[in-house]
């Protein structure tokens, strides 16, 4: 943890210092901009009274301050990329400390019905999306929620490897989060895509040509009357005309401009996300595959999105009343810039979404590249195909602190359960997350906390809290029905591992002990793999009857009137239980 402290303060140390040097630089930009204003007035002051001089002046100035304006607005945009790095590596800082309850919680990701999400901790306060998640951009969190989500046990290699390449290349996935954070998208990618996808055209094909001609004869009026060549009321009248065209489009223009003013913003930001994307030799198999989706064979992508940002912020220029009135009047020039839109969206529209979806990749393995490589220590799974489903040594809970967590070895086989029993708050439940979390780690490519993994790789299925409904008017016993119901019909479509958490509570002691033994019965003739965790002992007894079934416990002691745990998995049945010890101790009974 020191070296990871170490390597976030550097890093903050860097970015603050070249901070430094960019507010300076924006400081001599605002007053060069003051020049210039200054400059223009003096100019115009001197040559006041000769039109043909004055407009002149004008004109440069305006060149000239637009030139200025960008390149201010370049420093500014570096400017905000440093403080993002900083914000960044602060963050880092804050996590390896334990301190991330501040950060998203995902609960719009919340998903009773699914196979695990609602039971390990997986989304809200204090939960594993919480202290992993790093995305930047919207759609990147959904994508990141649904690779936790997803239950495959596909490609686990491959992630493997894309993972620990992300994981040695920290300032390039800071970069790449810095830049993603500053897109300020007013709407969704899903507006954006169904936008270009619904998209009519309105420019007639003949002005793809017809503004490079006018523009040509506007330069010519204007040289004949600098010349003294034509009259003043010629230039007006063309100029009129130049207008009064572009009028005519006028309200098809506003809509235009105002679609394409909700998606400049994420345009140009995903043009430099694509940019650092396709300028990236990846070395592992999977990152290679996602980069070749934006990988054009005659233009680069991140080439043909700065080409459209461009046009879409060519509109944004209408705002500036001096380049509304001369540019259209002369030029044509927003008719210009809504054709090349339009020609844009109909070569390029289909190939968005997918473009949207690589990004979102590369910011969902971004956090996962991060979590590696701010846990060092943690082992990848070595995958296997034998009779060994999942035997860990040292294994831990993520979410818990290194200097409290009580570690444990484990073994489970294929076809096999274990009944665990305990006392209250002796570490039961933990285990159950500490190997579901496992599971799921393992297949999403991650390396995991234990020292050492051997796995198989298998589906997770849980139920460890089930629910009452009352909106729609369900008891806890009926929801909890419904979940085994569920587990029943998914173990007969595919292999899974179950982990249960103290079946039919929501009934009587006789009835549940009957209908457990039953449920253990049915699952074990499945030929499913799984871990129960119980407080009714009787159901150990199933472990005499059939082989694939192993007792263990986690124990509790009381020591001089106070109860001690040890959070050790020990073979065999739980003999100490404490309810009885901690209803006297807190004074409820006597």
């Amino acid at each position: 943890m020191q070296d990871l402290t170490f390597f976030y303060t550097n890093e903050i140390k860097k970015y603050g210092a070249e901070l430094s040097r960019m507010m300076k630089l924006l400081f001599a930009s605002s007053m060069i901009r003051l020049a210039v204003f200054c400059v223009a007035g003096l100019g115009i002051y001197l040559v006041f009274g000769d039109a043909k001089w004055m407009l002149a002046v004008i004109l440069l100035a305006i060149v000239l301050f637009l030139f200025l304006v960008s390149r201010h607005s370049d420093l500014q945009y570096k400017r905000d990329r440093l403080k993002a790095l900083i914000q960044i590596n602060e963050t880092e800082i804050k996590v390896l400390r334990r301190d991330f309850h501040d950060l998203p919680e995902g609960n719009a990701f919340k998903d009773p019905m699914h196979y695990f999400s609602q039971d390990i901790d997986l989304f809200g306060k204090g939960s594993f999306y919480q202290y992993v998640n790093r995305t930047a951009l919207q759609q990147g969190s959904e994508t990141f929620a649904g690779l936790l989500k997803e239950n495959s046990i596909s490609y686990i290699p491959e992630k493997q490897e894309a993972i620990k390449e992300l994981a040695q290349m920290p300032e390039w996935r800071q970069n790449f989060s810095a830049i993603a954070s500053m897109t300020e998208a007013e709407t969704g990618w899903e507006s954006i895509v169904r936008w270009l996808t619904d998209y009519v055209p309105f420019v007639p094909r003949i002005l793809r040509v017809f503004p490079w001609i006018f523009s040509g004869l506007s330069i010519l009026i204007l040289a004949l009357y600098f010349s003294n060549l034509v009259p003043g009321f010629v230039l007006f009248i063309w100029f009129m005309i130049g207008f009064g065209i572009t009028g005519m489009f006028t309200k098809k223009i506003t809509k235009l401009s105002a679609d394409a003013s909700k998606a400049q913003s994420t345009f140009q930001q995903y043009n430099k996300l694509l940019t650092l994307i396709e300028e990236t030799q990846f070395n592992s198999a999977y990152l290679k595959q996602w980069r070749g989706k934006v990988m054009a064979e005659n233009e680069k992508t991140s080439a043909v999105i700065k080409k459209f940002a461009n046009e879409l912020n060519s509109l944004d220029k209408n705002n500036n009343v001096f380049y509304l009135i001369l540019a259209n009047g002369f030029f044509l020039r927003t008719l210009t810039h809504c054709y090349s839109i339009e020609d844009w969206i109909q070569k390029q529209g289909g190939s968005v979404e997918i473009w949207f979806d690589t990004i979102s990749f590369f910011d969902a393995y971004n956090s996962l590249g991060n979590f590696a490589f701010n846990h060092p220590k943690y082992s990848y799974p070595i995958l296997s195909e034998g009779d060994v489903i999942l035997k860990s040594q040292s294994a831990g809970h993520p979410l818990l602190h290194p200097e409290k967590s009580i570690l444990n070895d484990f073994q489970i086989e294929k076809d096999q359960f274990f009944i665990i029993t305990g006392a209250n708050m002796a570490g039961k439940s933990t285990f159950l997350r500490t190997v579901s979390l496992q599971i799921v780690m393992a297949n999403v490519g991650l390396p995991v906390c234990a020292s050492a993994v051997e796995y198989s790789p298998i589906k997770l299925i849980t139920s460890m809290r089930t629910t009452d409904s009352l909106t729609d008017d369900e008891s806890y016993f009926f929801s909890e029905l419904k979940r085994l119901k569920f587990i029943v019909d998914e173990i007969q479509k595919d292999a899974y591992f179950i982990v249960l958490d103290e079946i039919l509570k929501g009934t009587n002691s006789t009835d549940k002990a009957k209908g457990s033994r039953k449920f253990v019965e049915r699952l074990v003739g499945s030929k499913s793999t799984g871990i129960i965790a119980t407080h009714d002992l009787s159901l150990c007894e199933v472990a005499k009857e059939l082989p694939q079934i192993e007792n263990h416990f986690f124990d509790a002691e009381i020591i001089d009137n106070e109860l001690h745990f040890d959070y050790k998995f020990k073979e065999g049945i739980c003999q100490n239980m404490n309810a009885s010890f901690l209803l006297k101790k807190m004074e409820i009974v006597e």
